[in-house]
């Protein structure tokens, strides 16, 4: 079993989900609540193993510098 950070960010129309450092192409997994949500990406990690393989996702997850921890920060910029 292998470890994964998952994103859950909550939107006005409910929760989204997606591995943190997933390069390449995109897995996304959505509900109406925080569990849902982890569920729901949960099993898209699930499908893309069985339909394109465990090497595949592991090609596309960060390998080089793992990340440890991730941040959310708000600022303002003018553009």
């Amino acid at each position: 079993m292998k470890h994964l950070k998952i994103v859950i960010e909550r939107h006005e129309d409910g929760y989204v989900g997606y591995p943190l450092g997933f390069t390449r192409g995109a897995i996304v997994g959505q509900g109406n609540t925080y569990a849902e949500a982890l569920k729901d990406t949960e099993s898209a990690i699930r499908f893309f193993v069985k339909h394109y393989g465990r090497k595949k996702f592991f090609d596309h997850l960060e390998s080089d510098a793992p990340t440890l921890e991730a941040y959310i920060a708000e600022t303002s910029v003018a553009i």
